[in-house]
């Protein structure tokens, strides 16, 4: 599994799309609705390394002047906090995690930090504003249900068995085994819980989804590029049968 994805890089693409005055207002021309793509995963099924190695794909295969590729997974957070000129240290209120809905209720009450409803309705915010950009891979926080009513969205959920999902995650974060299975349960948990009680939808719900992939049965590389196949022959069927 590689590093968070690079805040640097995606505020790169964020100057290269808006002109200083016109942040938070511009969308995808309907002549040219250039994708978006979405990717929602189980914990340790390659989420990170998938949409990095997919943007470079898409890249290398599709390069515009001024619009690269970029995949937004935790840089999320950030690019959320400033869009809403919000203060860092919330960082850590913003994950898909399992805080409990009386944890929620008494941090609102006590003043602790604002309330989740708020975080959630100005991630959806920032993301509906990447993805009418297009040219992004959105990880996780709903961003499918959020963007579905776009017509230049695509949408993938990553999914594997538990072995080598904990074998990955142990890799990575150089946990023993039963910390791996936490990791899991509480991540997967979390994320479910998220996309449930925010967006009244089930993750497992195959119809939320244009491509599920096991990634039991690809690599990284391979799965990144089967994606990025399917998406430009979806989006650029012409450019796609000139190449072949």
């Amino acid at each position: 599994m590689s590093q968070p994805l690079s805040f640097e890089r995606c505020r790169a693409f964020i100057d290269c799309q808006l002109q200083s005055g016109e942040r938070g207002r511009q969308t995808v021309p309907m002549a040219d609705p250039r994708p978006a793509i979405t990717i929602s995963r189980e914990a340790g099924a390659g989420g990170i390394p998938v949409a990095e190695r997919l943007a470079d794909y898409l890249q290398a295969r599709m390069p515009t002047a001024g619009r690269p590729w970029t995949a937004f997974d935790r840089n999320l957070v950030e690019k959320v906090l400033e869009d809403h000129h919000l203060p860092a240290h919330l960082a850590s209120h913003l994950p898909e995690d399992d805080v409990s809905q009386i944890a929620d209720i008494l941090e609102e009450l006590f003043g602790l930090h604002p309330p989740s409803w708020t975080f959630v309705h100005q991630t959806a915010e920032t993301i509906l504003r990447l993805a009418r950009l297009g040219n992004v891979i959105l990880v996780g926080r709903g961003a499918n249900v959020i963007t579905a009513k776009l017509d230049n969205t695509f949408h993938v959920r990553l999914v594997g068995s538990l072995e080598p999902r904990l074998e990955l995650l142990q890799d990575y974060y150089r946990l023993d085994r039963h910390a791996a299975i936490r990791f899991i349960e509480q991540h997967d948990r979390g994320r479910a819980r998220y996309l449930r009680k925010y967006f009244h939808r089930d993750i497992n719900d195959p119809l939320l989804y244009h491509l599920i992939l096991n990634t039991d049965r690809f690599s990284c590389e391979e799965a990144a590029r089967l994606i990025g196949e399917t998406v430009m022959r979806k989006f650029y069927p012409a450019t796609v049968a000139q190449a072949a």
